[in-house]
């Protein structure tokens, strides 16, 4: 990074000319994440009140564009692992993060977990001890005092303050069980977000993909395990019409989406319209 370039970029954004403005600007997002310390130094010191705005259109972009290039990039690729998608949509609030970082304290959760388990044990006793290592030992729980905070959904945070929503724990517990080679997927509930542990030893996946499943998972009440009679119990509470969708699992770009439609309705009820209009723009990318 070129501080010096950057600080001369910077230095102009109080241009009266709105032509020497857009060309800095664009000059400033080439740039791109690595601008930002710098920017927000300026921010930090300058008492122009019209600078300081021009600063954070040009932090928020540069944080807009990061994200919208990570995202298309791990969605053209293997999405497979699908805590690296909820690392570069944080992106979008926390530029900084870094994902090695944070995956190297997933990491430690599945060691955590490798010490107790082994090929002998049967999946209940598998997600016996996912669930104590998760949620006993590293103490993650349900944010259910503020529910609809977009903390709750930005995956750094969770991490962080330990407390999620269904579908953000849900991404720690599938993140884990993905290093572990444990057959666990993301089943898109509506009003809830469960997981599904598919049978490991079949030989080949049945017409009826119900049928690979052997339990459900609900990390969202510290991972209960239930069968598809509590599924079918629940979709009838909620008067909702039953779907096959609601029983099997989803791709990962599915879990994403429906992570950014939380983020969206938080920020919706905070009044955050110029946010909501860049996670629409997100939606359209996935």
């Amino acid at each position: 990074m070129d501080i010096k370039k950057i600080d001369a970029l910077i230095s102009l954004l109080d241009d009266s000319d709105t032509e020497v403005i857009n060309v800095v600007t664009d000059n400033l997002l080439k740039e791109g994440i690595e601008a930002i310390p710098q920017l927000e130094k300026v921010w930090e010191t300058t008492p122009d009140e019209k600078l300081q705005e021009r600063l954070e259109n040009v932090i928020h972009n540069i944080q807009f564009e990061t994200t919208k290039s990570n995202l298309k990039r791990w969605c053209s690729g293997d999405y497979s692992y699908i805590f690296e998608g909820a690392c570069y949509l944080a992106q979008i609030q926390f530029p900084e993060i870094n994902f090695e970082k944070l995956d190297a304290e997933i990491d430690k959760i599945k060691e955590d977990i490798w010490l107790e388990i082994n090929n002998n044990l049967t999946a209940l006793e598998k997600v016996k001890i996912l669930n104590y290592v998760i949620f006993d030992l590293h103490k993650f729980t349900r944010n259910t005092n503020n529910f609809y905070s977009p903390q709750n959904s930005f995956i750094n945070q969770v991490l962080e303050t330990k407390r999620g929503n269904p579908i953000s724990l849900a991404i720690i517990y599938m993140s884990v069980a993905y290093k572990l080679d444990l057959p666990i997927y993301g089943v898109n509930l509506p009003k809830n977000f469960i997981l599904a542990y598919k049978d490991e030893f079949r030989q080949y996946d049945s017409p009826n993909e119900i049928e690979d499943i052997l339990f459900y998972i609900n990390p969202y009440n510290k991972g209960a395990v239930l069968g598809k009679r509590e599924i079918d119990y629940f979709i009838k509470q909620q008067q909702l019409k039953p779907e096959g969708s609601y029983y099997i699992p989803c791709n990962n770009k599915d879990i994403i989406i429906r992570l950014i439609n939380n983020l969206t309705l938080a920020y919706e009820k905070l009044g955050f319209t110029e946010k909501t209009d860049r996670l629409n723009e997100l939606l359209r990318i996935l």
